[in-house]
């Protein structure tokens, strides 16, 4: 399945694609919860899939005409993983890393496909990072790696946008990750059932104005998704609902010769094999 938000009559509600509609869940079956953390940690997954197949034209809307949010707008937990393919870190100039880089993110920070992305009027040093995203769907402490794939509710995709120059201002990074609508994920979450285990082996490709600046695939990560689960639920507990983001392949912007940065006007496509494309404009910061 293909599990988005939607936003109508003001508030933002769970949906399921299917085909050129979305099914809205709250019509088509309203004794769900209504956030998909909720859905998740209720074990309703089933309940899910029997109201999207059997949902009647009067529960959906046209895709196409539908606003989506991020799929989920406000997640417990944002655990962005750095550093996590070889290449990247070598054309980044940094040692491989033999445990994992982790920073947080905050939802402040991120849009929706469609939705701009914001150059800020403190740097121009926007560059982009084309990530596989994990969504738990079942909470735990202290998860088995060879148990940590159970605990994957889907995967979507991630533009883990940063302002170098802000995140290398000292050994924490969070500054420069986390500018106001800096970065982005969506438009769905594809379920886990649909795809390789741990979403290995798939293509991922950032295109800046459609010229291909990144093309790797999700198997050439240090740390792969079952590890990282393990790793990050030694320290604490994961929830329904949390977000990884993963870790970039090389390509990106500041590595090159010279840079290459995001700008007013551009507009970046990160595509992950069987999951989909997030598309996002860029523009300027209005500052008053």
């Amino acid at each position: 399945m293909r599990l988005v938000t939607l936003v109508a009559e003001g508030r933002a509600r769970p949906g399921v694609r299917r085909g050129d509609r979305i099914v809205d869940l709250s019509k088509a079956a309203p004794a769900l919860p209504d956030s998909w953390p909720a859905i998740f940690a209720a074990g309703a997954m089933a309940d899910v899939a029997r109201a999207a197949e059997t949902a009647g034209e009067d529960a959906t809307v046209p895709a196409k005409a539908a606003r989506l949010e991020v799929p989920i707008p406000h997640p417990p937990k944002i655990l962005a993983i750095g550093l996590n393919y070889r290449s990247h870190a070598e054309e980044s100039g940094m040692a491989i890393p033999d445990y994992p880089i982790v920073f947080p993110r905050w939802p402040t920070s991120l849009v929706a496909d469609g939705e701009a992305l914001v150059c800020p009027a403190a740097s121009h040093n926007f560059d982009f990072e084309a990530e596989l995203l994990v969504v738990i769907g079942t909470g735990g402490r202290h998860i088995a790696k060879d148990k940590a794939l159970d605990h994957v509710a889907g995967y979507s995709v991630f533009n883990d946008g940063s302002l170098r120059d802000y995140q290398f201002k000292s050994t924490q990074w969070a500054m420069g990750k986390n500018f106001d609508a800096s970065g982005a994920w969506g438009p769905d979450i594809v379920t886990a059932d649909e795809l390789p285990p741990g979403a290995a082996g798939l293509r991922i490709q950032t295109r800046l104005n459609g010229e291909t600046l990144q093309d790797s695939d999700t198997g050439d990560m240090i740390f792969d998704v079952a590890s990282l689960i393990a790793t990050l639920s030694e320290v604490m507990t994961l929830e329904p609902g949390d977000i990884i983001p993963t870790g970039t392949p090389p390509g990106v912007g500041f590595a090159r010769k010279p840079p290459v940065w995001m700008k007013p006007g551009d507009v970046c496509e990160v595509e992950i094999e069987k999951i989909g494309v997030l598309r996002n404009p860029v523009v300027a910061e209005r500052v008053a």
